[in-house]
């Protein structure tokens, strides 16, 4: 795939880029490694300036920032200008909270003497280079919610962003440097996906972090593995909707609307499967279809657009084919289902809904990327939990209820890293993200995000 931006809405190169050649990456390695033999001394204190000073700049660029990433993804412009401000601040919460959550800590007195010493403690330590593989979708989201506790924590950072986004990634690259970040503490590195083993296999890069498709993480999860290097890993998700009898059903149905919209549909922690009980069935899909049928898909540029085009032309055709093998397989258009009449150009798809669906359509196990959703009736909140689980995905879940009984049992049944009762799946900085089985492993944000790529070291003293 070329490096370039092209323009969603309109097919449009606009521009185009050259990828660093080996003596650019080996000046990028170089930098970074003598960077970090000095950054990782510096002080909390030290660190929070940088990164607030950071949340500043981002402030002040906010506007210009989410055209850029409009431009070059597609997300509605207002979703763009929200995604910056979140960015914000999640850097003034990490520079706040760094210095709490990577405290010392130490065990009881007793078990403290049982050990022999004097005093014990476990201390974090930085871990060095963490280079980031990162995806488009949430071109300035997905790589602060790293970059901002790496950072705090002492390590410094490569960035390897996906190639059409190449403008917001030049620009995160350049954002900390203008904060006052020495030179190196992160870089961002313009190359393709067949260069990434090459930098991840570097002695002088300690550990990867990765956000993407499964087998861009299989890949980089292969190569880590083979060089015994630390990554973290966030994949696809196909989040389960579960609307239950006692369910404020008008609320749980606007709701599921922005929740399988958000980003144009382009979001892992997307809800995606609608999973509804037969008491409240008809109810639900009449109020979900009328609202999806409702949003206003154009120009993301223009204030009122709901949906904007998908990211990709193949992204388009992908979800394409999985709503025609469903629909060849019995699934029922409740609305959308096809390119929308009078934007030819440009990669858009109208909001759609699919009922009826069944265990041989693709769309029951593989991520619609895009803003189709499917929706299942059933008679039992153990067929639901059943239901949830039959995918090979763990990101997140959602559950609307009114009965603490149903609450207990999708915690403690569902198998994804969240469960969000009455609300839609949602990252927060206060909060651990990540999944399980092919969602990934490993934690983002809070603090077990920021103690990811920290060596954990034990401190035994004996006076």
């Amino acid at each position: 795939m070329p490096i370039a931006t092209v323009n969603p809405a309109t097919g449009e190169t606009l521009r185009t880029f050259e990828a660093l050649d080996a003596a650019g990456i080996e000046r990028c390695l170089a930098e970074a490694a003598a960077t970090f033999a000095t950054y990782r001394t510096t002080g909390f204190a030290e660190r929070s300036a940088l990164l607030n000073r950071a949340a500043e700049v981002l402030d002040a660029d906010l506007e210009a920032v989410a055209q850029l990433m409009t431009t070059e993804m597609g997300k509605p412009l207002a979703a763009a200008r929200a995604e910056a401000a979140k960015c914000a601040k999640a850097m003034r919460w990490y520079a706040a909270h760094a210095e709490e959550l990577l405290a010392d800590e130490r065990p009881a007195e007793a078990d403290v003497r049982d050990s022999g010493a004097t005093t014990v403690r476990a201390h974090y330590r930085p871990l060095g280079v963490v280079l980031a593989v990162m995806p488009w979708n949430f071109p300035l989201w997905q790589v602060i919610r790293f970059a901002a506790p790496a950072l705090m924590a002492g390590n410094v950072g490569l960035l390897k962003h996906a190639s059409n986004v190449p403008q917001t990634a030049l620009y995160l690259g350049e954002l900390f440097e203008r904060a006052g970040y020495p030179r190196g503490c992160f870089q961002t590195l313009l190359i393709g996906s067949g260069a990434v083993e090459g930098v991840l296999r570097d002695p002088r890069v300690a550990a990867a972090t990765l956000t993407g498709s499964e087998p861009a993480g299989r890949a980089v999860a292969a190569v880590a593995g083979d060089e015994i290097k630390k990554t973290v890993l966030e994949l696809g998700g196909s989040d389960p909707f579960l609307v239950m009898p006692s369910a404020d059903v008008a609320r749980a149905a606007a709701t599921a609307v922005t929740a399988r919209v958000q980003n144009n549909g382009q979001s892992c922690i997307a809800a995606k499967r609608f999973i509804v009980h037969e008491d409240v069935y008809d109810e639900f899909a009449e109020r979900f279809g009328a609202g999806m049928a409702a949003l206003t898909v154009g120009d993301p540029m223009v204030d009122g657009t709901d949906v904007g085009p998908l990211a990709t032309e193949q992204g388009r055709a992908d979800l394409e084919e999985l709503v025609d093998d469903a629909v060849r397989h019995g699934a029922a258009v409740l609305c959308g289902g096809r390119r929308p009449p009078g934007l030819e150009r440009g990669w858009f798809y109208e909001p759609t809904v699919l009922a009826g669906i069944t265990d041989v359509m693709r769309v029951d196990q593989e991520e619609t990327f895009g803003p189709v959703a499917t929706l299942y009736r059933v008679g039992s909140l153990d067929e639901a939990v059943q239901r949830a689980n039959h995918t090979p995905f763990g990101l997140s879940s959602n559950l609307w209820t009114r009965e603490d009984s149903d609450v207990a049992r999708c915690v403690r049944d569902l198998q994804a890293g969240g469960v969000y009762v009455n609300g839609m799946t949602a990252s927060h900085p206060a909060l651990p993200f990540g999944g399980v089985k092919r969602s990934g492993y490993g934690r983002e944000l809070s603090g077990h995000g920021i103690r990811e790529f920290c060596n954990v070291t034990t401190v035994w003293r004996a006076d």
